[in-house]
């Protein structure tokens, strides 16, 4: 008996220790010098199902290329619905790997830790309060563009993926305007989980430094008060004492003011929403941007992505109940008429104050270049920490006093979907009505001259406000700002927003003039208008004065005539969108939902 039950222990343990080889990623088989295909990571999380009652293996959406955009739910208690989870108190944590699929360290790092967690059962604890929502690849297509040459300056994997889609659209560029497939399936699945917390897995571009791993968060004033102190007062500080414990000492996610030279000093910036961890602070909900160091080695690159995972996941298991209240008081009062009684920031700006830091980079010189004729920025493999200033102070820039509701013309249906698309609740006009709104004029538009993700981006334009009443017909929809994603609205719906539609390019016809006047009927009109109206004629020579090319061009000179007559379409530079700025106003309409 004895002889039977020791073969049987050893068996057991020999399974066990088969098992557990059994998960070793395809990253650590190859010494830590290779990221596993699109197949291989897809057979992986099966293998991890299939182990663990804890993993659901499932997809969220479609590829343009047809392939299925890879998802894990982890859970202590197998739950694997939404609505399951947000039916208890658990937070829920979404990570995504691989939206730039070159920069691949987050794959690799979440899945082991994953593997970690569920078959050895080190780190469990992570899973005490927290779901978890892992996205090992999010740019499929871009990740099987498989090459050696995906990044000139990074250092490893041996082969990687590439930074687009398939439509060689960068999707980190896609939050607002949701072009992409792949977008779009995101969307719906931030909606559906609607995370505590989000986590962005990235390796930098830039200069070198000591740095393994940098951080990026909305501290600067695009979130609640409450939930930027949360940041900076407990998460940041948190996991930077942990990091600096682990021998990844962190930073945050910098440029300097020069380009490549540290010792011009180091600055912040609000992030664009059109970036993942803005998109989600204008959704209440904290994002965190990893950034590894291209620089360093694959190994160092996932393994500080790892240790940054684990110490983010603790501080959140502790924080969890208390970040929940932070979001549905930010959620509050984002939706209450005292968020609108205070101008909105639309836009930031850097000021001149700075702190001087200590900040971990390398012994550097800046030449002439001999063939280029630049400046070749020159790195040693020498540490030197330089005492620099920093300069991360942010002021609001442009602002708005936000409005009761839009109303969008029904016909302008790319719009609506996108309003759609974000979450963003409607309602419709139920009968032809006159609604005075407060609108916007436009002059001087002015295109960037090339394509910039996949649209001809409005990058300047001068902007009048104006007051006036409209007619609005039947089915024109109506977006109400008492909702939490008001802040999603007004940088969708207010031109001078950043990634608002209007910069890129949903309303650029509201811009062409359709109808025009013949040169043979603007030359007599034109001398009778200057004739009998004392002050066109005034404002004529003005401009004949000081602008050289409408003296010259004749066609601009008639066509301006043209325009200060009655035939000239008054829809052109006009925002069609209205800002219905009062509740007495709203209080006489009536919608249909």
């Amino acid at each position: 008996m004895k002889i039977r039950y020791s073969f049987l222990l050893l068996m057991t343990t020999f399974s066990l220790f088969a098992q557990k080889e059994d998960f070793i990623t395809h990253y650590e088989k190859s010494g830590f010098k290779e990221t596993s295909t699109y197949d291989q990571t897809i057979e992986y999380c099966r293998k991890l199902d299939k182990a663990s009652e804890w993993v659901h293996y499932s997809t969220f959406g479609i590829s343009l290329q047809g392939k299925e955009l890879p998802l894990l739910i982890i859970d202590k208690n197998s739950m694997k619905e939404a609505r399951e989870v947000h039916q208890t108190e658990k937070a829920v944590v979404l990570i995504q790997a691989g939206i730039h699929a070159g920069e691949i360290n987050g794959k690799d790092a979440g899945l082991m830790l994953i593997r970690d967690i569920v078959i050895h059962k080190k780190h469990s604890n992570l899973l005490n309060q927290i779901t978890l929502v892992f996205i090992p690849i999010y740019n499929v297509d871009g990740h099987e563009n498989f090459s050696a040459y995906g990044r000139i300056n990074q250092n490893g994997p041996k082969e990687m993926g590439f930074r687009t889609n398939a439509n060689n659209l960068n999707l980190n560029r896609d939050y607002m305007k949701a072009d992409a497939a792949e977008t779009q399936a995101w969307l719906k699945l931030f909606l559906t989980w609607l995370p505590d917390f989000f986590i962005d897995i990235h390796s930098t571009d830039g200069a070198d430094y000591q740095y393994a791993l940098t951080y990026g968060m909305e501290t600067f004033g695009t979130m609640s008060p409450q939930l930027t102190s949360w940041q900076k007062d407990v998460f940041i500080k948190y996991v930077d004492k942990r990091m600096r414990k682990a021998k990844f000492p962190i930073f945050p996610y910098v440029g300097f003011r020069n380009w490549h030279d540290p010792r011009s000093g180091l600055k912040s910036w609000v992030g664009n929403p059109m970036f993942s961890q803005a998109y989600t602070a204008m959704q209440n909900r904290p994002g965190l941007l990893i950034e590894s160091h291209m620089l360093k080695d694959y190994e160092t690159r996932v393994s500080s992505t790892y240790e940054m995972l684990v110490h983010s996941l603790t501080i959140l298991n502790k924080e969890y109940y208390h970040l929940q209240g932070l979001i549905a008081e930010s959620e509050l009062f984002v939706s209450n008429e005292k968020f609108r009684a205070k101008k909105f920031a639309l836009s930031y700006k850097p000021t001149s104050d700075s702190t001087i830091v200590k900040f971990k980079g390398v012994e550097y010189d800046i030449v002439k270049s001999d063939l280029s004729g630049g400046d070749w920025v020159k790195y040693s493999k020498t540490p030197k920490t330089f005492d620099i200033p920093y300069f991360d102070s942010q002021v609001a820039d442009k602002q708005v006093f936000l409005p009761e509701a839009y109303i969008i013309p029904q016909e302008w249906t790319e719009v609506l979907y996108r309003m759609k698309l974000h979450g963003i609740e409607t309602c419709s006009l139920a009968k032809e009505s006159k609604i005075n709104v407060n609108t916007y004029k436009f002059a001087n538009p002015r295109w960037n001259t090339s394509p910039y993700e996949g649209r001809q981006v409005l990058e300047h334009f001068d902007i009048t406000e104006v007051e006036e009443e409209r007619l609005f017909r039947a089915g024109s929809v109506i977006v109400k700002m008492d909702q939490p994603t008001a802040k999603v609205i007004a940088y969708l719906l207010e031109p001078q927003a950043q990634g608002s539609l209007i910069y890129w390019g949903f309303f650029n016809s509201i811009f062409e003039q359709k109808e025009y006047a013949e040169s043979y009927v603007m030359e007599k009109l034109a001398r009778e208008m200057l004739e009998s109206d004392a002050n066109l004629k005034a404002e004529f020579e003005e401009k004949l004065k000081n602008e050289a090319e409408f003296k010259h061009n004749w066609w601009l000179l008639l066509n301006w005539f043209y325009s200060k007559t009655p035939y000239w379409d008054s829809r052109i530079n006009s925002y069609p969108v209205g800002r219905i700025m009062l509740k007495t106003e709203m209080e006489e309409l009536e919608f249909t939902y």
